[in-house]
């Protein structure tokens, strides 16, 4: 981790200097990570303890709420923390830690997010064959490729900004540590780097984006076909879905896809995919999903019945 940098530590200038606004957005971030964690948590407790919600979609679900948990829990502690303090440090191998974090488990989510929308047009588009594509090995070589996947284009990351050298300024324009405002730091040309790092970015978010769409396409188009009750089952299913994929994908693509040149600009639509969505998802897949509900107030009257029992 180290390199030729005279740099030991970042100072992270957070959302806001202002006092006042820092005590307001420690309240609020504070409650929204709590959310973040309860609610993934108790999708990733119901799906684990629930017979019912063994098929691949829940599977998958569950695993994309450990991941949005994992995912927020890289930023925004710092973050919630800095709000409280004057000096904002952060060290440099914490700093490029930091980095991997978010791009490791940022990637596994896009990857996750793809598998089920394949998993639901293979669900919606050919049902007959559904078990046998849909088998629990392949459900489980799909999690694990996505987690190499997420971690292959991490180490790129890291590797590319770790080999910058950094001899000052070493104030970050942001509130976590990102490729971009650390090219911006670096005291050498980062042309280079930054477009393999944009392309790195580009190539992953724009092609799993297509496979999305063209998935929900083929989905819509097949639909006409089907009775009405089955239309509305399967619009429901898959609105949740499209619902976070927009989430999260606009404000990915918006800061990724591109050379930034905006930091605070930058920063400030980080705080969707880093917190709003991770928070969001797990109410936007229960109030949809009868079965889900379901299974939640069953686990809730089977506990409150064992601790009555006792």
């Amino acid at each position: 981790m180290e390199n030729a940098s005279s740099v030991k530590e970042f100072i992270l200038l957070g959302l806001s200097e202002n006092q006042g606004v820092q005590k307001i957005c420690f309240v609020m971030f504070l409650f929204f990570y709590l959310i973040i964690l309860a609610g993934n948590l108790l999708i990733v407790i119901t799906v684990i303890s629930s017979q019912r919600l063994n098929s691949p979609m829940y599977f998958f679900l569950c695993y994309l709420s450990f991941v949005d948990i994992c995912y927020s829990s890289v930023t925004a502690p710092k973050m919630i923390a800095d709000f409280l303090v004057e000096n904002k440090t952060i060290s440099f191998v914490g700093c490029i830690a930091q980095l991997f974090g978010v791009h490791f488990f940022g990637c596994t989510e896009i990857f996750i997010l793809t598998v089920m929308a394949y998993d639901r047009y293979v669900a919606i588009c050919r049902p007959l064959h559904y078990t046998t594509l849909m088998t629990r090995r392949v459900c489980g070589r799909m999690v694990i490729g996505s987690w190499v996947g997420g971690f292959l284009h991490s180490i790129v990351q890291t590797l590319l900004t770790t080999q910058l050298p950094f001899c000052g300024p070493n104030k970050i324009d942001h509130y976590f540590c990102d490729v971009h405002p650390l090219l911006q730091l670096a005291c050498t040309n980062t042309y280079a780097v930054g477009i393999i790092v944009v392309a790195n970015s580009g190539m992953i978010a724009l092609s799993c984006f297509f496979i999305l769409v063209m998935s929900y396409i083929v989905i819509l188009a097949s639909l006409k076909s089907q009775t009405s009750e089955g239309r509305y089952k399967a619009l429901s299913t898959c609105g949740s879905h499209i619902t976070v994929v927009i989430l999260f994908f606009g404000p990915c693509t918006f800061v990724y896809i591109r050379p930034s040149s905006n930091l605070s600009e930058d920063k400030s639509v980080a705080v969707f995919y880093t917190v709003i969505t991770p928070m969001l998802n797990p109410l936007i897949y229960t109030l949809r999903n009868g079965e889900v509900k379901s299974a939640m107030r069953k686990l809730w009257s089977r506990k409150v019945g064992s601790e009555n029992g006792k």
